[in-house]
Order: C-alpha cells, then structure tokens, then sequence
C-alpha cells in the first residue's frame, strides 16, 4: 500500500512539473523558426488545416490552431465530411463553427464538405484524387501557402484521418507546382498519447535531434481553450471525450513533422 501511494505521489508531482512546463514554455520563442519563411523576415502566413471530422481541431490540433493564431498568422480550415456517421451530421456542423469561435477562427475562414463520397465512418474509403481536388480548390481560391493535416496513421487510426493524409501527399507529388510547405501531426504510441502534460520533455527531445528544423513542438499556449472548443460539440462531448481531453497529449503539445 506504501508503495502504491509513493508511485501515485511521484506521478502527481511529474504531471504537475510538467504542466508547468508547459505553461511557461509558450514565454519563450521554442518555435520561432516555426513559420518565418524558411528563415527570411517574418510575413503572416495563409495557414489551411485539413482534417476529417468535426471536432478533429478541438481533439487534436488545438495547440497547433492556439501558437498560429497567437502570432497573427491567418487560419483557415478545411472540414473533409460533416461527420454524419450517426445521422448528426447538421448538428456537427454547426457545433464545429461554435468550436472555431472559441479557438479564434473566424466563421469564413471555416469551410464543410458534404460530399456523397465523402462520408464519415469506419471502412469508408476516400478516394484520394477527389480530396487532391477538393483541397487544391481551397488553397488556390484562399491563397494558402501552409498546409497541415494528420500523418499517415492519423493520430487514432481512423481510416478518414489516413486518407486525408494520402490526400494531401497526391496533391503535394502529383499536382502541386507552387512553393508551398506541408506539416503532419505526428501519431505517438498510446502511453505518450496519455501521457498528458508529461510527454513535453520527450516530445522536446526529440524535436531538438531535428537541427534542421523539420519537426516542431508546438505548445498549447491555452489549454483550457482546448476543452472549452470541445464541449461546443455538445454532441460528442461524452464522458470518454471528456477524459481524453484531460489526459490527452495533444490538449497540451503537438508535434508537427515536414513533409517533403
């Protein structure tokens, strides 16, 4: 019993450090090389996060949205289905638009596909040449010169997070001619992944074994935003839902990856 309640005091003490550490870290300028234009003079940039679902900024990328819209860099979001897997796909639209008001992104700026190909749920299969198109509309009609997404396995496994990222790698090999970068949120095991907090100083580590600037950690510079964006998708705000923005790693970091 003395040794059960000494594992959980070191634990308590290891989250609490690290949670300070990760609401100090935004003070000092980690990823300042992050979005200065392959190290010329500062310039805002057009950013447009592809994801899958409703719900999937407020989830997983709420630390990458917070540091992007901190340093007056231009936001915009490309929602890939209306999420209507459970036949709530109107709801979870307009709960997504509710969720960009609290992440500061303004509703224009947010964009939902409804295609009939394009449908949310295990097993349905997106075909990668319609998402090439569909997103190669938005960056050309919005001026994007940023895109991120999932990484190949999509942080959960979910088969439309995975096609979203084979997506955009279509469009960055096969159609893309212009000068434009390409980020991937990087999957971690599932110990990191709940790890909360306390997966900063890994994901610190590992981000500095890449001098050459291809992997940023970026800090969630207002966590309690991520669970605020969260809970406007009344729909989805579940108790589960409720527990993996606690312990999530991805409420409190995000560690981006370039994709060449």
């Amino acid at each position: 019993m003395a040794f059960i309640l000494i594992i959980a005091s070191l634990v308590l003490f290891l989250w609490i450090v690290s949670l300070c550490k990760v609401l100090l870290l935004p003070r000092i300028p980690f990823a300042k090389h992050f979005t200065n234009n392959n190290g010329r003079a500062f310039r805002k940039r057009n950013v447009l996060l592809v994801i899958a679902h409703p719900d999937d900024e407020s989830m997983f990328f709420t630390p990458t949205i917070n540091f992007l819209t901190s340093k007056g860099h231009n936001v915009q979001i490309l929602c890939l289905s209306i999420g209507d897997a459970d036949g709530k796909g109107n709801i979870r639209k307009q709960e997504l638009f509710q969720a960009c008001v609290a992440l500061k992104v303004p509703m224009q700026q947010v964009k939902i596909v409804n295609h009939p190909d394009l449908q949310d749920g295990f097993g349905k299969v997106w075909n990668h040449s319609l998402l090439a198109k569909i997103i190669e509309e938005e960056i050309t009609s919005r001026c994007i010169d940023m895109i991120i997404t999932f990484d190949s396995y999509g942080v959960s496994g979910h088969c439309n997070h995975r096609d979203v990222h084979y997506g955009v790698c279509k469009l960055l090999h096969d159609i893309l001619q212009r000068d434009i970068e390409v980020w991937e949120l990087v999957s971690t095991n599932i110990l990191r992944k709940y790890s909360g907090p306390v997966d900063i100083w890994l994901s610190i580590f590992l981000t500095m074994l890449h001098t050459n600037g291809t992997m940023q950690c970026l800090v969630n510079e207002h966590s309690r935003r991520s669970g605020i964006a969260m809970a406007q998708h009344s729909s989805q705000w579940v108790w589960f839902r409720k527990l993996f923005v606690t312990l999530s790693s991805y409420t409190y970091m995000n560690t981006l990856r370039k994709v060449k």
